[in-house]
């Protein structure tokens, strides 16, 4: 099958450019229209595999589990349709510890966007004859019917559509949702709207009498129907996405590729980190002694502005230079802004007034200072 590629399309009786998905296509509109943030799973900052219930693994991409043990992984594609549609890595959830009591157990992999990307989309929420576009590749290794979940923030609104995956076979899912009146974002950096794939929901979450493929108000105890099978309670189930996408417009485009530093920085708004990339002494800041010999003071000027000033933490084992390598305390101090993070470390050791020194990786290759403003 041959492609063909143009710089525009133009009505021949009007000479105006044509419209595609109800778009002009131009360099300004046909890029970015993708309001999900790492869809084609490649940027992990934190790392390739986590069993935390949070923010611990690929970039964006939140894991939320009751019950038992799940592994999210972030995964190489070598063949198979995604491959062929241009993508090289996946999210796998791994149910490493099955669930045992079927109510409350659950697995649920989201994103959040934030509220003014969307309010600024060109969607309107509120309008039934105005819609925005899902479609994603995923394959789960139990049959069934699972849901998708969007749910709106600020106006408290929640629409669930099925979705049915036959064994270990990757499956290309499009949807295409209205909005409808009582929908509301604001335009500010609070959470949007979330997208949500859920491998399993328990019966406390559930009711079989709800209404899909349409927008209600939310409620805990029905946010699906009832799940026919239960991938939280079978040993070692996989559940996999890639190639996510989230647009303004009746029908799916083609997935917007970006280079992974593009990416990158688009994640480096809600997490970014400061870290070595090898073991031995890794530099991480500059501090200097401010009034007394155990307050050391540092600014560590962030790649691209954060969505809010973030949370500082730390991990791995990490030094003071002349300082005897005691750290007792590391925490956000004076001038924590969007841009800029003011470090405040005390030691147990004295440093001479006005001194300079090092925060540093003691031999530890994942030794570093993160700064989170996750939604």
């Amino acid at each position: 099958m041959s492609t063909l590629k143009v710089d525009a399309i133009v009505d021949k009786s009007s000479g105006n450019t044509a419209t595609i998905n109800g778009q002009t296509p131009s360099s300004s509109n046909m890029m970015g229209r993708n309001l999900i943030i790492n869809g084609a799973m490649q940027v992990a900052q934190r790392g390739t595999s986590s069993t935390s219930s949070d923010y611990a693994s690929l970039d964006r991409w939140r894991n939320s589990h009751g019950g038992g043990t799940v592994t999210q992984t972030q995964e190489s594609l070598t063949s198979g349709d995604p491959y062929d549609d241009g993508h090289r890595n996946f999210l796998r959830a791994t149910n490493t510890a099955a669930g045992s009591t079927a109510a409350t157990d659950s697995l649920q992999i989201y994103q959040t966007i934030e509220s003014q990307n969307l309010a600024n989309s060109g969607w309107d929420s509120t309008s039934a004859s105005s819609n925005i576009t899902l479609s994603a590749w995923v394959r789960s290794s139990l049959a069934g019917t699972y849901y998708v979940r969007l749910y709106i923030y600020d106006g408290n609104k929640n629409y669930t559509f099925p979705i049915t995956l036959s064994a270990n076979t990757w499956t290309k899912i499009t949807k295409s949702i209205p909005g409808a009146s009582g929908n509301t974002v604001n335009d500010d950096n609070g959470a949007g709207m979330f997208v949500n794939f859920a491998a399993y929901l328990g019966t406390d979450n559930t009711d079989s009498g709800f209404t899909i493929n349409q927008w209600a108000t939310f409620s805990s105890t029905s946010q699906a129907p009832d799940y026919a099978q239960n991938w939280r309670s079978t040993g070692s189930a996989t559940f996999d996405v890639t190639g996510v996408q989230l647009e303004v417009g009746g029908a799916a485009t083609d997935f917007e590729h970006r280079s992974f530093g593009d990416q990158l920085a688009a994640c480096q708004r809600y997490y970014q980190r400061t870290q070595g990339s090898a073991s031995g002494y890794q530099n991480l800041v500059v501090l200097v002694n401010y009034s007394t010999g155990t307050d050391q003071r540092g600014v560590i000027p962030f790649t691209t502005e954060m969505r809010e000033g973030p949370a500082v933490s730390t991990s791995g084992n990490l030094m003071i230079l002349g300082a005897g390598g005691n750290l007792s305390s590391i925490s956000a101090g004076d001038g924590l802004t969007t841009h800029m993070a003011g470090i405040r470390v005390n030691t147990t050791s004295n440093l001479s007034t006005g001194q300079a020194t090092l925060l540093r990786g003691n031999n530890d290759g994942t030794a570093h200072l993160q700064f989170e403003a996750e939604l």
